[in-house]
């Protein structure tokens, strides 16, 4: 059992309550909708995810830290949560560094300097009810516990995540290409993805020209897509229709990212605009946006999917997928009734929609992750979908 040992601190909820335990990492308070994780490991690539802008995470696992930060583990380029709340920060007490061979650094060093601060030793699992009983609240972490009455004054003036564009602070400001394939990462250079992806070194021939909108991208994705022969050009997520086809490219993959979908309008009428011009591909975010450009509308969750254990079944073979998910809006399948698209996966905990698909206009989205970071491989698949559409459609 490791000892807390910041100043103390407190979670102030817009609901009036109050949990007290210490601060870690940055200590200069944390404003934002607190959400939970339920994945037991994969803290990294969480703190790392655009997806979670403007969020505090909390995680339902108890300890935290144990491996420590590893480089090769981010989703980005720096910490995207607004905060981090875990039950037990683990504090290695006998060596003095996190029990994993590739760790550089302990968790709560690579919080502070990244400015973020984390809280631990509150009840994290009444917390958790919380949230899942009433829904997401804003809230703030402090060290100022003089008077918590101030602090959920403070929760109540955080913005609402609903009509929020946050797309605008994640997305890259100018368009590159990316390289880099999936790599091995155990201590024997076996590739736990298998042997059709190879090391940077090895990379494969690119194949296909493929367009990538960045509303929030994770690293992993795009190395999925040059792992498979790829040629990938990363654009802002405000690049016009006409901009992305004077690439001409063979697809066109939509990617992640936090927040409302509905006011990323500029996305949402380039990707409209491209509707049957190309093979398209969006996960997360960018199924939200897919779903609205044809037509659909989209709707907040209660307290969204987040974790790396979430069923989805495939409605066309019955088969079940355990994914990586993280999100907080959906999209309405009775909108999409009429539009031609055809809902291909739900989430077997609240029946709502995990993936559609336009087999004449070809597109195809998925709710989740499928790049598994962090999180299990069964939905990597989709990956090929893509190419396999792109090759059909030469």
């Amino acid at each position: 059992m490791s000892k807390q040992s910041g100043p103390p601190a407190i979670l102030a909820l817009e609901d009036g309550t109050i949990y007290h335990g210490r601060a870690f990492g940055a200590v200069e308070g944390a404003r934002g909708e607190v959400v939970f994780n339920t994945s037991m490991t994969g803290y990294q690539e969480i703190l790392t995810d655009p997806s979670y802008y403007g969020q505090i995470v909390t995680m339902t696992y108890t300890q935290i830290g144990n491996y420590g930060v590893a480089p090769e583990d981010v989703e980005s380029d720096k910490i995207q949560v607004a905060g981090f709340i875990v039950k037990e920060l683990s504090r290695p007490t006998r060596t003095g560094a996190p029990s994993n061979w590739r760790s550089q650094k302990r968790l709560e060093d690579w919080l502070a300097e990244n400015g973020v601060m984390g809280l631990e030793g509150i009840d994290t699992r009444a917390l958790v009810r919380k949230l899942r009983s009433g829904g997401v609240l804003r809230g703030i972490i402090t060290t100022s516990v003089e008077n918590p009455d101030d602090a959920v004054d403070q929760a109540r003036q955080v913005p609402d995540m609903a009509g929020s564009n946050l797309v605008k602070y994640v997305t890259a400001q100018e368009a590159y290409d990316w390289i880099e394939c999936l790599h091995p990462l155990d201590i024997n250079s076996h590739n736990i993805y298998g042997d059709q992806y190879r090391h940077l070194k090895d990379q494969p021939e690119a194949r296909f020209n493929v367009i990538a909108m960045d509303f929030g991208i994770k690293q992993n994705i795009l190395r999925h897509l040059t792992s498979r022969g790829c040629k990938v050009h990363v654009v802002p997520s405000s690049t016009p229709a006409e901009a992305i086809l004077a690439k001409k490219p063979d697809g066109l993959f939509l990617s992640n990212g936090p927040g409302d979908p509905e006011p990323v309008t500029d996305g949402i009428e380039t990707v409209r605009t491209l509707l049957g011009k190309m093979p398209i591909f969006g996960i997360c975010l960018g199924h939200q946006i897919l779903g609205s450009a044809a037509g659909g509308k989209t709707y907040k969750l209660k307290f969204g999917h987040r974790g790396g254990n979430q069923p989805v079944k495939d409605l066309a073979t019955g088969e079940v997928e355990i994914t990586s998910q993280n999100h907080g809006f959906c999209v309405d399948t009775d909108s999409l009734l009429d539009k031609g698209v055809t809902v291909t996966h739900i989430n077997l905990n609240d029946q709502t929609v995990e993936g559609l698909e336009n087999k004449k206009e070809r597109y195809f989205s998925v709710q989740y992750h499928p790049e598994a970071s962090p999180g299990p491989h069964d939905a990597s698949y989709h990956f090929d979908r893509f190419v396999k559409l792109m090759e059909e459609s030469r």
